[in-house]
């Protein structure tokens, strides 16, 4: 980097601040046309929000300016965005839910425990920012980390609470808590340093056969623990979702430490295997196949007899309801999906209320936050950097595809919350961490592509 592009540093914290400023314009006049729309006045409460979500947007920046001032400029307004976003849809949801006794007693209030979680996950990632200086640090504890991940990722099999069908969350008196969100970080921290040190022999040893460079036998033992342990989240905890990330995450990986298409080619066969022989043996996750193979079955009488979920069907009822341009904010009835409005289907309530083009530019803006990730691994010259950034930018893009896979009926429901839109305390602070990590890799990478010493003195 040359001392005339390091004049320009400031120059990104002056675009993320413009940014930043148009996202909270953004979700404040969603809140406003909600409101009008629902209510036909706008309330108090506005001002409260207003003056959190543009602290949620400030301080961070601040923060960011003094300390991670090369970072790249737009990691923090698309995360910001996609957040606010979410706020506006749980606030939708919530003038509905209050309106039905029923509904208020199923559902609850959603957005004000949202818009909690949202200070506490932009705390934790500013957190993250200041203690973290150096991410090659994280190198030191893969190990650790891994075993952490382990415990966590087991823990609700053993003593999880069962709901919605899968075993994915660990009661704590009134909170709950979803391990599987942060299992995606440290999984990635672990296959990132491990990886640094074994990409030599996974990706030079081998015998050739018929153009294919196939893993030496030993070589697969990491492969084959990773597939095993994704099998038992099948079986114990029947979570297809973090089943499906955990395992997706380290063939990605795996391919970009190794540049070898024969470990893709490995892992997306034992992912077809594994999924077949779980999928027609463990009841919960065949009932998922079998609603997506046939959604509107749920409707039929037989359908009804095996207790089918219509959750699918009620989805895409809502998309088609929604058409291209939607029915508007607020005038929609995502209501009648169920206790699902405000999870991993609060999707389509962007379907149904912001139509196509709503759904395409959430979509686009995750897309956009996934390369802004990828960008950085490219920019990072430290082996370690590199594949952390690509790890945790798989983790989300995998992620997002999971979920919207699953209410568009494109792959099987998953019920993973769909990234900083949905409700969960847990989901949006493990996000906001990806955040503060992909924040400090990238100011890194810059850094380190400055000059030594001073500019040399004009003659």
């Amino acid at each position: 980097m040359t001392f005339a592009a390091l004049a320009q540093a400031p120059d990104r914290r002056r675009t993320e601040a413009w940014l930043l400023l148009l996202t909270v314009g953004i979700t404040v006049l969603g809140y406003v046309c909600t409101e009008l729309t629902m209510k036909g006045a706008v309330s108090r409460d506005l001002i409260v929000f207003t003056a959190v979500f543009a602290a949620v947007a400030l301080v961070p920046h601040l923060l960011v300016r003094r300390f991670a001032p090369r970072a790249d400029p737009l990691i923090l307004p698309l995360s910001t965005l996609l957040t606010g976003i979410g706020l506006v849809l749980l606030h939708r949801l919530d003038i509905t839910y209050k309106a039905s006794p029923t509904l208020l007693r199923s559902m609850g209030q959603a957005a004000d425990g949202q818009l909690l979680w949202t200070v506490i996950g932009v705390a934790v990632c500013m957190g993250v920012l200041l203690t973290l200086r150096d991410h090659r640090t994280l190198q030191r504890y893969i190990y650790l980390t891994m075993a952490g991940a382990l415990v966590l990722l087991m823990a609700p099999a053993f003593f999880g609470a069962d709901q919605f069908g899968a075993k994915r969350w660990i009661l704590l008196g009134p909170l709950s808590v979803q391990p599987g969100e942060f299992v995606k970080v440290m999984i990635a921290v672990f296959f990132a340093g491990y990886l640094t040190v074994k990409r030599d022999a996974l990706a030079l040893t081998g015998q050739r056969f018929l153009g294919v460079q196939l893993p030496v036998a030993r070589q697969l033992g990491p492969i084959f623990t990773i597939w095993a342990i994704s099998l038992l989240v099948l079986v114990f905890e029947r979570d297809l979702g973090t089943s499906l990330i955990f395992f997706g995450v380290f063939v990605i990986m795996l391919y970009m430490a190794t540049q070898r298409t024969s470990w893709v080619a490995f892992g997306l066969l034992m992912a077809v295997v594994g999924a077949a022989v779980v999928g027609s043996l463990e009841p919960h996750v065949h009932g998922r196949v079998t609603a997506w193979l046939d959604p509107m079955r749920a409707y039929t009488k037989a359908g009804r007899a095996e207790g089918m979920s219509n959750q699918l069907a009620e989805a895409l009822f809502s998309f088609g309801s929604g058409g291209i341009g939607g029915t508007g904010l607020g005038q929609g009835h995502p209501e009648l999906v169920g206790f699902a409005g405000n999870s991993d289907f609060i999707l389509t309530t962007i379907g149904e209320e912001l139509g196509l083009a709503g759904v395409t530019a959430v979509i686009l803006l995750y897309v956009l936050l996934g390369q802004r990730g990828l960008r950085v691994a490219l920019s990072s010259r430290d082996p370690f950097g590199k594949l952390l950034a690509v790890g945790l930018s798989s983790a989300l893009i995998l992620q997002v595809f999971v979920v919207s896979g699953g209410v568009t009926g494109l792959i099987p429901l998953t019920g993973k919350a769909l990234p900083f839109l949905a409700k969960g305390g847990s989901s949006l602070v493990a996000n906001w961490v990806m955040v503060g990590l992909l924040l400090r890799i990238s100011d890194t990478a810059q850094r380190r592509r400055e000059p030594v010493g001073p500019p040399p003195r004009p003659q």
